[in-house]
């Protein structure tokens, strides 16, 4: 199963239009979070509170792991973030913190190393960028972090558009390299 994790704010998002792209070569089983939709809030004082009780007596089927444990059934994940602000919009932290769980998509061995609890064997970071896309990208590179380090997921890639609002950009151009560099990669992988 291939999980879409729609960060995209817009209506007409060039960042959806290039995951799009991406989901046309992962199969037929998409499921995806649209996190405009969703509205996921962020974890306060009461919700965390919950969901270490639910934590404590093995209450896993309590609906705050619901994303928790539909990221840790997938085998491929694309996340389409725009570059906001050096990062991305703040509904993907948000959803992050509620993947984000031990004892559902990660758990702690003997020696404190995070051990995954995930089927990820693939996570595809799409962005686009008005403007320069600066290294070291954060965004990114945070995702990256969580996928290799606490969900055992080593294949990672990003593919991005950027400079698409700068004066005179070409912007069909921009988007058909962006295109035919995600068709060859996944064509090839």
């Amino acid at each position: 199963m291939t999980l879409y994790i729609n960060g995209c704010v817009r209506e007409k998002s060039r960042t959806n239009e290039l995951a799009h792209e991406v989901l046309a070569h992962c199969g037929t089983n998409v499921q995806e979070v649209n996190l405009n939709t969703e509205r996921i809030m962020p974890l306060d004082r009461q919700t965390l509170a919950h969901r270490d009780e639910c934590l404590a007596h093995s209450r896993l089927d309590d609906s705050i792991f619901r994303y928790a444990k539909q990221f840790a059934e997938a085998d491929t994940i694309v996340i389409a973030a725009p570059y906001w602000d050096l990062l991305f919009p703040a509904n993907i932290r948000t959803y992050l913190e509620h993947i984000c769980v031990c004892g559902v998509t990660f758990r702690y061995g003997e020696n404190g190393i995070p051990q995954s609890m995930c089927h990820g064997k693939r996570l595809i970071y799409v962005t686009t960028a008005g403007g320069p896309i600066f290294e070291p990208h954060i965004g990114y590179e945070y995702v990256k972090t969580l996928a290799v380090s606490f969900f055992g997921i080593r294949d990672v890639r990003m593919f991005k558009a950027e400079n698409l609002d700068i004066i005179g950009a070409d912007i069909p151009r921009i988007m058909k390299n962006a295109k035919n560099e995600i068709k060859s990669a996944m064509e090839n992988k």
